[in-house]
């Protein structure tokens, strides 16, 4: 039982919406009907995508997690090395019969998005790739985690990708980037104890939140240019600005203070998420 607790919070329950919400509400929008597809892509992407996600990265990052004050929570497990072989084997087992459920389900282009999802969870913190330390890649490496189960489902329901949709998806995209740079910012000192990289250690953390706030600002302003009720969707990227602003001029050595940034980060998704779920009623009711 112990095991399975731990496992359990290296997936990251409360993050787990965040990857589920974004394919289920792209596929049943665009296919329009809760089928086979769309049940086994929703609990894929709950579960299993994300112990998968959070578990590798958890195992691969233990040296710098024993560094780091936040870990062992609600925030990420420090998980006992002598379950770090269990986590991977976990985590490849729990994906694997989705993986081949939406295989046969799909054609090439969604196998390929499904292939781009799936590398990118594997190459963020794996050795030999880890891009999570290679400055701008991780940003971008940690928003495909986020955004590409939205494409996939766009995929595999057959949409149509239109300027609106490419408008929707980049705001999407830039609020991953700029959510994970300003996440990786709490994590300053204990990353550079670790001997790890990330675009915070490199930039530093008061040029990371600034690149945050504009990210989110920017974001906002791309699903201005959408039809109605878009527009009200840019809404949501105001607060997480405003709270990221809070660290404008934030010293490295006071960048565990961000945590506080995070906490009240991981809650603004809830509220978002509302926000967003409201926008799509109302837009499909609308149709």
């Amino acid at each position: 039982m112990r095991t399975i607790g731990q496992l359990l919070v290296s997936s990251r329950p409360l993050s787990w919406i965040n990857t589920a919400f974004p394919f289920g509400a792209a596929y049943l929008i665009t296919a329009g009907r809760l089928d086979l597809a769309f049940w086994v892509g929703t609990i894929f992407f709950l579960i299993p995508y994300n112990l998968a996600m959070y578990g590798i990265n958890d195992v691969f990052d233990y040296e710098s997690d024993l560094r780091n004050p936040r870990k062992g929570g609600v925030e990420g497990a420090l998980l006992d090395p002598r379950i770090h072989r269990t986590t991977l084997v976990a985590a490849g087992l729990s994906c694997l019969p989705f993986l081949v459920v939406l295989i046969a389900l799909g054609g090439p282009l969604s196998w390929f998005v499904l292939a781009i999802s799936m590398f990118a969870v594997v190459a963020y913190s794996a050795k030999g790739l880890r891009f999570k330390e290679k400055p701008f890649l991780d940003s971008l490496t940690s928003s495909t985690h986020f955004v590409s189960p939205a494409v996939y489902g766009l995929v595999l329901a057959g949409a149509t990708f239109t300027p609106q949709l490419w408008l929707i998806l980049a705001a999407f995209f830039l609020w991953g980037i700029a959510s994970h740079a300003f996440g990786a910012v709490q994590d300053v000192i204990a990353d550079r104890e670790g001997g790890i990289s990330s675009i915070a250690t490199v930039i530093g953390a008061r040029a990371t939140v600034r690149f945050a706030v504009a990210s989110y600002v920017l974001a906002g302003l791309l699903l201005l240019g959408t039809d109605w009720p878009g527009p009200l969707a840019a809404l949501a990227a105001v607060p997480y600005a405003v709270s990221t602003a809070q660290w404008w001029s934030v010293r490295d050595e006071d960048a565990e203070s961000a945590n506080r940034g995070w906490k009240r980060f991981l809650w603004l998704n809830f509220l978002a998420g509302a926000l967003v779920t409201i926008l799509l009623i109302v837009w499909v009711l609308g149709r």
